[in-house]
């Protein structure tokens, strides 16, 4: 990575709210039955323009989790402009009872091939309790297309957690490197830390790695690269979104831990921290974690939740769910390495949690060619969320920011959390409210397309 040196200030932002709104669609509103609610994380695309994505519950209702079963679903494009999408469902989970996943807690990724990938937050054969009952540890599964077409998909567990220092509850989205292994997280286990969630025990959460077989068919293998210690000083509970650097390091951030500046009240405490794993220097080696940024709760912000982003510069972007200079509702920011190794963190947008949205760190960010970031946030005019975009400046430092849409809650989206996704120069993602679902208590989620 590039090095540059900046320092740490508040940015100076000009703000358009209203003139720049893009035209949305809602694509497929989640009804709470067999066809999923609360649609989590990730959106991908084939080849062909197909939609896949997963849902957090509806499918069925006999996994032995917290929430349902979940499903995995594929949205295909209208024969004819302005036609409906066409939902199927590619999979309901059967959960631990049945040695299978339970309510998916990340998105999709998706291979040449087609093959779908995520992660589930149940379920699985490992022996994970919650308040008295079996509900599994989680997994990481594959979906398979048929080899002839109408025929079912095939699911893979490729991973049940064991939910010791292999961690527990997977979470948010996996990515791959160029050699085909997947990274993902876990919220707890990894075997360190003792101030984590009281419901899971104390332990603080991984980062992981599963490779492949080099025998087609065999089993995957999984590798704690990293087990959080939390407190006041190492993160805690990693988040999805994932950055290898195809170098080998991987960066990204915890929620909490770092400090303790932040206070959760149930034992649970620090800011979160941005974090690059360095990867061992013998084969039998273990990795290394260089700390990048600890977050204070000042203009910095507080409690990433959502990854990182990476621009051609080598500088890394990404939101916190709360602090800044805005009352505490979060911030965009940019940490950019100096001459010396140092990272310098500067915070690009405040939200003010008015008309502009706040809460970002639920959201990825997505950077396009031209450096221009976009995501989600709650709040809004209808308080209901919204989409934005930061542009930066041509001249200085100064960042644009503008949101493109507000959402108004059923029969419209509500609550966008997921990573938004660029085809054809068009913004599609998901909300976890809204839509036409009468099952959900202000509506079970939505598909949206966004059109400049």
């Amino acid at each position: 990575m590039n090095r540059i040196a900046l320092p740490f200030i508040a940015v100076l932002v000009l703000v358009s709210t209203a003139s720049a709104e893009w035209k949305e669609k809602v694509l497929y509103s989640f009804q709470g039955g067999t066809d999923g609610a609360f649609p989590i994380g990730a959106v991908v695309f084939d080849k062909v323009g197909n939609l896949y994505g997963a849902t957090g519950d509806g499918g069925a209702s006999n996994c032995d989790s917290p929430g349902q079963c979940g499903a995995v679903y594929q949205l295909s494009p209208p024969a004819t402009k302005g036609g409906a999408w066409t939902e199927t469902v590619l999979y309901i989970f059967k959960g631990h009872a049945q040695s299978d996943g339970a309510t998916p807690e990340g998105g999709l990724v998706i291979d040449q091939a087609g093959n779908l990938y995520g992660t589930t937050g149940y379920g699985g054969s490992g022996p994970c309790t919650l308040l008295g009952g079996a509900v599994g540890c989680g997994t990481v599964y594959e979906l398979s297309p048929p080899a002839k077409q109408g025929d079912p998909w095939r699911e893979t567990v490729l991973y049940s957690f064991r939910g010791g220092k292999d961690g527990y509850v997977a979470s948010g989205d996996l990515v791959f490197d160029k050699a085909g292994n997947l990274y993902g997280v876990t919220l707890f286990g990894g075997g360190k830390g003792t101030t984590c969630d009281v419901f899971y025990g104390g332990q603080c959460g991984t980062v992981f790695k599963l490779t492949p077989s080099k025998q087609k068919g065999g089993k995957w293998t999984e590798k704690v690269l990293r087990g959080f210690a939390g407190g006041g000083t190492d993160g805690a509970s990693p988040n999805g979104g994932l950055l290898p650097d195809g170098k080998g390091a991987i960066y990204g951030t915890t929620l909490m831990g770092g400090n303790q500046l932040c206070n959760f009240g149930n034992g649970n405490i620090g800011c979160g921290i941005a974090f690059k794993l360095l990867p061992p220097v013998s084969r039998r080696g273990i990795w290394g974690e260089k700390i990048l940024h600890r977050f204070t709760n000042r203009n910095d912000g507080a409690n990433p939740s959502s990854g990182l982003v990476v621009d051609a510069k080598g500088s890394l972007y990404g939101t916190t769910g709360g602090g800044g200079s805005g009352n505490g509702f979060g911030v965009v920011f940019r940490l950019t390495q100096s001459q010396d190794g140092k990272w310098n963190e500067t915070s690009l947008y405040s939200f003010q949690g008015g008309s502009d949205g706040r809460g970002p760190g639920d959201s990825p960010l997505l950077l396009d060619s031209l450096g221009d970031l976009y995501g989600t946030a709650y709040g809004g005019q209808s308080f209901r969320g919204v989409v934005f975009q930061l542009k930066p400046a041509e001249q200085g430092n100064s960042w644009r920011f503008s949101v493109l849409y507000n959402f108004t809650g059923s029969p419209d989206g509500a609550y966008p959390r997921g990573r938004l996704v660029f085809r054809e120069d068009n913004l599609y993602s998901t909300t976890q409210g809204g839509g036409t679902g009468q099952a959900c208590q202000g509506g079970c989620g939505a598909v949206f397309e966004l059109r400049p």
